[in-house]
């Protein structure tokens, strides 16, 4: 088996072990956040087989997942009954939407040019309807997130398959890509967005059971 090969076999058993990782730990709720959306975005890496077809599609996907976050938090601050959903809420948008930036930039100065219309801002700023995050697969219909009663159940619920989809594309994208910046941000995401998982799987079993 020549080296080539040898890379190719590799990295599929590494997303292997993330794949059964996450399926292991994704038993919160039934609902299934963009698996076919993973499945797309490792099968166009390992047909592309370079670092710089997996940074170029994990922004396109990226940005509208965060902006996808970053229009729920914005919900959540008027609508929250908890101050801590509201404060996460914050961290969310500060967070996600200086990364936005970031991978914007990158995205320019890598490829030579902006990141595709149909990847900026598919859901942010909606106000009403349906969000569709990139890589999520999945949506969320906006109408039932704002109307929901209670509020921060129906958030948690849905913030935390839509975080873990977000922190399984970063190990995915760790483990293969070969800029620093990009290791950077995958270690980012998986870090703050772990921790923001861990917050509201203990608020949500001292609130709602």
């Amino acid at each position: 088996m020549d080296n080539k090969k040898l890379a190719y076999v590799l990295g599929g058993l590494v997303v292997g072990v993330i794949l059964t990782a996450f399926f292991a730990s994704f038993a919160f709720n039934s609902r299934n956040y963009g698996m076919m959306g993973m499945m797309d975005f490792n099968s166009r890496y390992f047909q592309s087989g370079a670092s710089n077809g997996i940074d170029r599609h994990f922004i396109e996907q990226m940005i509208p997942h965060h902006d996808d976050a970053v229009t729920m938090a914005e919900i959540a601050l008027t609508k929250a009954e908890h101050s801590e959903i509201k404060e996460l809420s914050q961290n969310i948008i500060k967070a996600q939407t200086d990364e936005i930036s970031k991978m914007t930039e990158w995205y320019k100065n890598w490829f030579g040019s902006d990141v595709p219309d149909r990847f900026v801002n598919s859901g942010h700023g909606l106000g009403s309807g349906m969000m569709h995050g990139g890589m999520m697969g999945g949506s969320v219909d906006i109408v039932d997130l704002e109307t929901a009663k209670p509020f921060d159940r129906e958030f948690i619920t849905e913030m935390i398959p839509h975080h873990q989809s977000a922190i399984m594309m970063a190990q995915m994208l760790k483990a293969s890509t070969s800029r620093t910046e990009m290791t950077r941000l995958a270690d980012d995401i998986i870090s703050s967005q772990n921790k923001e998982i861990e917050q509201m799987r203990e608020w949500y079993n001292n609130w709602y059971k």
